[in-house]
């Protein structure tokens, strides 16, 4: 492990805010906003997309730096991994990061009552709600509902609250649409619970990964990670599935498959954990899971401006 003193005091930040995990927040607000110009007619307002995208990167890492403060203090996070944060890898102290949590949550907050005095109730309700699950994420988790709470938070309400932002008012699409980004993410959380379920049980954390034990965990896994693009399809080639006739996917969607090996890739990742090919395979495949997700989440947005560039011909 690399000595504290020898880290730069930024790198050492940067390191707490875990960064590899951002993309989960900040793809929803782009693809929300994406839907709102594209979808929703919106003109595209440049300084409130990028405070909403800067205000969903500082929660996210407020709520980060919180969470491994508390798993920290409870003995969860021993052992330094490549996705480690920097309490664990001993160069800031928990108070330390906790006080840093506290700066963010409340410049994150600030940003968020800004573009509430300029947008309406409606963002109100949306970003109260996040603020919630993000300061009580690790209570939620600790519970078996962090899956829950990623889902809605990095998923539905991000993308939602973009859409917001843009066309101030509420819309079913982004909430629909955004629902196979929200599952990855829900992915990501659920490799890093899984490789911990052992110790967590140990400690009496309840995880959605310990409750269904290894075979079930495999199975959740797979579920989240194919059904996101079963979701796709049928709301693609299933339009009247869905409530509203307006949240059929256009067929420009099909980009997706370009994701498929990858997404076979993590599979057989999961598959091979009690054995794998490279020793590290299984333990970081919440990062690789996170790099997917990533993936999959500009493939959805191309595939929105690809309708648009479509709609003009």
């Amino acid at each position: 492990m690399e000595n504290s003193r020898s880290v730069p005091l930024l790198k050492k930040w940067i390191i707490a805010f875990r960064p590899w995990a951002l993309p989960a927040s900040t793809m929803p607000v782009v693809f929300g906003t994406s839907l709102a110009v594209v979808i929703g007619k919106a003109h595209f307002a440049l300084i409130p997309f990028l405070l909403a995208l800067v205000g969903m990167i500082v929660l996210h890492s407020a709520a980060n730096m919180l969470s491994d403060v508390f798993d920290f203090r409870r003995g969860l996070d021993r052992d330094v991994t490549p996705v480690s944060g920097a309490i664990v890898r001993g160069w800031l102290s928990a108070r330390q990061v906790a006080a840093g949590s506290a700066v963010l949550f409340i410049i994150g907050a600030a940003i968020g009552l800004y573009l509430i005095s300029a947008t309406g109730r409606t963002l109100l309700i949306i970003g109260a709600l996040g603020l919630a699950i993000g300061v009580f994420y690790t209570a939620l988790k600790y519970h078996a509902l962090g899956d829950l709470a990623v889902f809605l938070d990095f998923g539905l309400l991000g993308s939602l609250g973009a859409w917001v932002v843009q066309t101030r008012q509420f819309s079913w699409i982004p909430v629909i649409w955004t629902v196979p980004m929200a599952m990855l993410v829900v992915a990501i959380l659920h490799a890093n619970n899984w490789r911990d379920s052992i110790s967590d049980r140990e400690r009496r954390v309840t995880t959605v990964a310990a409750l269904l034990g290894d075979r079930g965990s495999l199975f959740y896994y797979g579920l989240l990670l194919f059904g996101s693009m079963a979701f796709v399809a049928g709301l693609i080639f299933l339009p009247r599935f869905v409530a509203a006739r307006t949240a059929a996917m256009p067929p420009t969607f099909l980009v997706i498959v370009l994701a498929l090996p990858r997404a076979l890739s993590l599979w057989a990742r999961a598959r091979r954990r009690h054995a794998p090919r490279q020793p590290m395979d299984f333990i970081i495949l919440d990062g690789a899971t996170a790099n997917y997700n990533l993936l999959f989440g500009l493939l959805c947005t191309a595939a929105v401006w690809l309708e648009f560039i479509v709609s003009k011909l």
